[in-house]
């Protein structure tokens, strides 16, 4: 071997263990799976017309500007959604797999971004980022029944973590405090003129990837949506489980209703209720209550703007899902104004104005006092591929 070639496999190996080394590491492993999709952004990926397989990405960067000027820049702890105030940040950045075909369909899912820091909290270093990772089976030849697995989105709610897909820039008090995400099975049955989809699930528990520790009781759900024309949609859901250990075991009984109405071509309406029970302690007849309706109004004049204006009440006076240690509990009313704008069909800018109301002062303001209220503005950029 003369010396180049020498010197050639010399670099070609340390390269090699160097970006082994690299891999290893699970803080920096979805930095890497989307550096190396990079090139493919932009387009829906398959190699043929035949190939089930696609790939796909979401980023949405933000800007909160709190009017109390917070001394810490994020918003307090029931916002687990665009919740880091006064300086840029990304909400959400993911890279999703999809494989789809009459009989078998998987999603893969890698993100980063404050909603994954905020909502994955609780799970181990290697699942932070984990945003979806299930397999579906078609479990009838001649009826639309599947059965799915694995780290799935919620059944609960109308809003996503994806946030071109919500009529508003920031999530509704409803949506940040129930689940976005589920880890379970799911059988689920549309029926042939897609008026119907009925499911039923077995979950680890309340937004959770592993179940809590010391749990040994399935939660279970159910999800019914009924769509009777293209304009109404009607759908119920519930969660049935503990989120405790079996030694401190506490029920927890929870449903969601809500209804889309599209009024005409340029206005829609959603409204939704929200109610909530858990045993006081472990084995009491006596249960602490939390509920929430909301009312979201959209105008679309055109089909690049849009406008929606919504109006919310959030009351959990015991800190079942919301503990703040206040004489009162949490009691909030929020109403909010976003204007959309779609600069390209893939590029949207989005803007929002809303206002907190509490009944009791848990809002940080720049001379470290607390206040009741908070006015913040919001802005967003969403680039979906």
């Amino acid at each position: 071997m003369d010396q180049g070639s020498h010197r050639k496999m010399i670099c070609r190996t340390w390269r090699r263990n160097r970006l082994e080394a690299e891999i290893r590491r699970p803080s920096i492993l979805p930095l890497i799976l989307m550096a190396y999709a990079a090139p493919l952004l932009g387009q829906e990926v398959r190699t043929d017309k035949e190939n089930p397989l696609t790939l796909s990405g979401y980023a949405e960067a933000y800007y909160i500007g709190d009017f109390n000027g917070p001394p810490v820049h994020r918003r307090p702890g029931f916002a687990y959604s665009h919740n880091r105030t006064d300086e840029a940040s990304v909400n959400l950045a993911l890279m999703r797999l999809g494989y789809d075909t009459e009989r078998v369909r998987a999603g893969l899912g890698i993100a980063l971004g404050s909603y994954m820091k905020a909502n994955y909290a609780a799970e181990p270093g290697g699942l932070k980022n984990l945003f979806e990772a299930r397999v579906g089976l078609r479990v009838a030849e001649n009826h639309n029944v599947w059965v799915d697995v694995g780290v799935m989105p919620s059944h609960i709610g109308f809003e996503s973590a994806v946030g071109k897909d919500n009529w508003t820039l920031t999530r509704s008090l409803l949506a940040d405090n129930s689940p976005y995400f589920e880890t379970g099975a799911r059988i689920s049955y549309t029926s042939p003129d897609g008026k119907w989809l009925v499911s039923g699930l077995i979950l680890n528990g309340w937004q959770r990837i592993r179940g809590p520790a010391g749990n040994s009781l399935p939660s279970f759900g159910h999800q019914v949506t009924y769509r009777p024309n293209e304009r109404w949609t009607l759908n119920s859901s519930s969660f049935i489980g503990s989120d405790k250990s079996d030694e401190h075991r506490q029920m927890r009984y929870f449903h969601n209703f809500h209804a889309q109405f599209h009024l005409s071509s340029e206005w829609s309406l959603i409204a939704a209720f929200d109610i909530g029970a858990e045993q006081k302690e472990k084995g009491s007849s006596r249960y602490n209550v939390w509920f929430t309706p909301i009312a979201i109004a959209r105008y679309a004049p055109t089909e690049k703007l849009s406008f929606a204006l919504r109006g919310e009440y959030y009351q959990d006076r015991h800190g079942v899902i919301v503990g703040t240690g206040t004489p009162h509990g949490f009691r909030m009313l929020s109403y909010s104004l976003n204007m959309d704008y779609r600069i390209l069909p893939n590029l949207l800018w989005r803007a929002e104005v809303r206002r907190f109301e509490g009944r009791d002062a848990i809002f940080a303001t720049d001379d470290g006092t607390l206040t009741s209220d908070s006015t913040m503005a919001t802005t967003a950029l969403a680039i979906s591929f």
